[in-house]
């Protein structure tokens, strides 16, 4: 298999930005081992990550007070970027025991929250979950080997998006987490309709390769229809996009298609990692000149056009609202990720600005400090392929 510079994945190399701004690497080796230590192991006020048991663990979401399938599949990927197989497993023992659903029309899918002591708080899944586990077992087995069930992990991430492709096809109930159609992901499976921020061709692209024979073809279609996703959610000038959109691109507006009455058609939250993954796609498979616009309109927009205000909450045409963002640092962290695609005049300024943007604290630290950590290792050069 070929990646974006036209190496293959055991010969390609992946762009320091750190180091391309004099930073050097011994500093950046001791930062990444810092912020895992911190999001592991640090004091009750920094860590996410607790031990349960023996041979388990979760990651909790601080905000919430929850155990989030979003949070455990980012942690799990954390663990096998950082060579931490101890902690994936245990991650990946308390996901079977707690999350798996074995009954109703969900049966094959993972709850998407459940209480830190492992009681369901629902009985459906969210989709971006499941790619994230998929993805960091089919690389888990690819460093490690695979062991004995559930730590088979090729097995496990096969099974899986087997199961996200075609569930209910049985006549047993349930959906697909992706439409057969159109070849995009829901936002959950009882919708027609998407968040961009779930979208990632740079994983479906492996998907293609490693999941079972009789869907790879979907796969590939799948990672080419998620960029052209992209280019309808984005807005053409500021580079912004909604948390949740219809498949045609146009935002999801609150009480109508979606009985949730909060607004999900801002730049807010989950959008903010719609940018990291256009750039983490650019590093893997190559950089395409709309993605590369893309990121420049972005990084235009916080550095020029909303500069000293940047931390706030935004329509998707621009327009700044009196409201102060939740997750101001995963707003640093994407910005700075964007470079990888990048090569306009704020590139270099949005990746400096993040090295001296330290993690947050407090109770909502969880998803700030998770795209942090995720934005780190992309522009250390150490979000790779495995």
């Amino acid at each position: 298999m070929e990646t974006g510079r036209g190496t293959t994945v055991e010969e390609r190399t992946y762009r320091n930005l750190y180091a391309e701004i004099g930073i050097s690497q011994k500093e950046i080796d001791a930062r990444r081992e810092e912020i895992f230590q911190k999001l592991f192991y640090g004091s009750d006020e920094e860590r996410l990550y607790h031990e349960a048991g023996t041979d388990m663990a979760y990651f909790e979401d601080t905000g919430n007070h929850d155990v989030r399938t979003e949070g455990m599949s980012y942690a799990m990927m954390m663990c096998v970027q950082m060579n931490r197989k101890s902690e994936f497993d245990r991650l990946w023992k308390w996901v079977k025991a707690y999350m798996y659903l074995e009954h109703g029309p969900n049966a094959g899918y993972y709850a998407w929250s459940c209480s830190t002591d492992g009681r369901k708080n629902a009985e459906g899944p969210a989709p971006d979950g499941e790619e994230y586990f998929a993805m960091a077992l089919f690389f888990a087995a690819h460093r490690w080997g695979d062991g004995q069930p559930p730590l088979d992990y090729e097995k496990q991430a096969r099974v899986l998006l087997h199961t996200c492709l075609h569930k209910g096809e049985d006549g047993s109930g349930g959906r697909a987490m992706w439409d057969p159609e159109n070849h995009l992901i829901r936002f959950i499976t009882e919708v027609d309709f998407s968040d961009p921020s779930y979208h990632l061709p740079h994983f479906y692209e492996l998907f293609a390769c490693w999941a079972e024979k009789e869907d790879r073809a979907f796969w590939q279609e799948a990672a080419r229809q998620s960029r052209e996703y992209w280019k309808k959610t984005c807005h053409p000038v500021t580079g912004l996009c909604p948390e949740y959109a219809h498949y045609d691109g146009t935002p999801v507006r609150p009480g109508r298609e979606w009985p949730d009455q909060n607004r999900h058609d801002w730049y807010y939250s989950d959008a903010y990692r719609t940018i990291a993954n256009i750039g983490l796609d650019a590093e893997w498979f190559g950089c395409s000149s709309w993605a590369r616009e893309e990121a420049e309109r972005l990084q235009t927009f916080f550095c020029e056009t909303v500069r000293g205000n940047d931390r706030a909450v935004y329509e998707t045409d621009g327009t700044v609202l009196p409201m102060q963002a939740m997750h101001p640092i995963a707003i640093v962290a994407t910005d700075a990720q964007a470079s990888l695609a990048s090569e306009g005049p704020y590139a270099q300024e949005c990746v400096r600005r993040f090295w001296n943007t330290p993690l947050r604290s407090g109770a909502r630290r969880y998803y700030d400090n998770c795209l942090y950590f995720f934005a780190f290792l992309a522009l250390s050069g150490n979000y790779r392929i495995y």
